[in-house]
């Protein structure tokens, strides 16, 4: 059996599976571009999977399984995918550490203001009039709950924080107060003290937080994006904070990527971005490839276990 991956991985991990799967031929690569010529070999791809197109898979004649070492999934070519009946998996899950983390980072420097102090180091001003807030008692909303959100809520639950999520189904979610169905959200985003987008990109989600739901947030509210840009009408985020409508936000993700160095995004003082980078830690391959692993077990023995199985339909 062949296993073809279109990213070479970190420190000993390549190793690492050669060892622990002997009767498995496995080749690395370091992108979908060198990969082509051997497609039809792979009974199995590894992949990040943005590159991945309808014309790579039909190419893939013995292809059954990917595995995509990432929890986005909206670059896929799902039709192609399906049309083959390929199965597809994904890493969902491991980014909950490293997200949850730069939640609480950027939530704790809006609180402290820690921009404006960096600015007052900078031009040697000892200035004690600079104003601070607690995250203690504070409300966030947490749309589209899953488990970074669930790990989110855990870390804000020990600042002495009330979590509310919501989401399509309103059910519950480990550590998360009270969730929510979409149908409610506009009752709760005026209690909201911040408000965090884990959404994923499907086509239920595209623009589906516009200016009307900024319009219902506090004048105080902080509004963070860690999850797809595209969930968000960014021309109706880019008014709600030149307005003030809402007070500051916290972006790590994009409309279109890079963000275009003209953008006024980078120039606003209400603003944190960074380049979609919110999950990357040293920890973050050896996450995924742990999943890989138990799934290659299972795939293996011809068993159905598998974690984190994508339903082609709906794209997550």
């Amino acid at each position: 059996m062949r296993v073809l991956s279109t990213t070479r991985l970190q420190g000993d991990l390549e190793a690492q599976l050669q060892a622990k799967f002997p009767q498995v031929r496995f080749a690395f690569f370091s992108s979908i571009d060198r990969v082509t010529s051997h497609l039809s070999e792979a009974d199995v791809l590894l992949t990040y999977g943005e590159d991945l197109t309808a014309e790579h898979i039909e190419q893939a004649t013995d292809l059954k399984w990917i595995m995509v070492i990432s929890a986005g999934l909206e670059k896929m070519p799902f039709e192609a995918i399906k049309k083959k009946g390929i199965l597809v998996t994904n890493a969902r899950g491991i980014h909950s550490i490293p997200m949850a983390e730069y939640t609480m980072a950027t939530m704790l420097q809006f609180a402290k203001n820690m921009k404006q102090w960096h600015e007052n180091q900078k031009a040697h001003c000892w200035d004690r009039s600079v104003e601070m807030t607690e995250l203690a008692h504070k409300v966030i909303t947490i749309i589209g709950p899953g488990a970074i959100g669930s790990e989110i809520a855990r870390l804000a639950k020990a600042f002495r924080m009330t979590v509310y999520g919501i989401s399509r189904s309103g059910q519950s979610v480990e550590n998360v107060d009270q969730m929510f169905t979409m149908e409610n959200i506009e009752k709760v985003l005026p209690l909201s003290d911040v408000v965090i987008s884990v959404l994923p990109q499907t086509k239920e989600t595209e623009q589906l937080i516009t200016g009307k739901y900024f319009s219902l947030m506090p004048s105080t509210a902080l509004f963070i994006n860690i999850g797809r840009g595209k969930t968000v009408r960014q021309r109706d985020l880019l008014e709600a904070l030149q307005s003030k409508t809402i007070a500051g936000a916290v972006l790590d993700v994009f409309e279109e990527e890079p963000l275009d160095p003209n953008h006024p995004f980078w120039e606003m003082d209400n603003v944190t971005l960074t380049p979609h980078f919110s999950s990357a830690t040293a920890g973050y391959q050896p996450r995924s490839i742990d999943i890989f692993e138990k799934n290659l077990e299972v795939f293996l023995e011809g068993r159905e276990e598998f974690i984190n199985p994508i339903d082609l339909d709906r794209g997550y």
